[in-house]
């Protein structure tokens, strides 16, 4: 179908497309952020060894040492890295999230992504104005 605003869909099935999509790209936002996390928890690992060996140069081994033994390389959660948690995230709770969504847009819109968005665009834009066309799926 050509249309991307779905005139064969009703309007509250639209609605809770629209509604899944948009908690899909919060869940997105969230993995950023916790993609942010294990960048930001790696470098500060890195940091530390630097301090360590900036302790050790200093002749204060007894704090690198200790330093060393208990911070370089701890879990940051039990028994995880933070690699482990995005990968647990992205394995479990991410991927069944996408897996919906895509069912839902399967079995209800044949697979049209943004269908709630695409309204949205029809009843907001000016017809005919040359910064605000309909765009290549949809007629004017």
């Amino acid at each position: 179908m050509s249309d991307r605003t779905r005139p064969d869909l009703d309007d509250d099935t639209v609605s809770a497309l629209g509604k899944l999509s948009e908690a899909l790209e919060t869940v997105d936002q969230a993995r950023g952020l916790l993609y942010g996390f294990h960048q930001l928890t790696g470098k500060a690992d890195r940091l530390l060894q630097d301090a360590v060996a900036g302790f050790r140069d200093a002749g204060q081994t007894d704090l690198a040492d200790a330093l060393e033994r208990d911070l370089v390389g701890r879990n940051v959660i039990a028994d995880r890295w933070t690699f482990q948690v995005v990968e647990d995230f992205d394995a479990s709770y991410w991927a069944a999230f996408r897996a919906f969504d895509q069912r839902a847009r399967d079995e209800l819109a044949d697979g049209d992504r943004h269908v709630f968005e695409a309204r949205m665009k029809q009843r907001e834009r000016t017809p005919g104005h040359p910064h605000q066309l309909a765009g290549p799926a949809l007629d004017e």
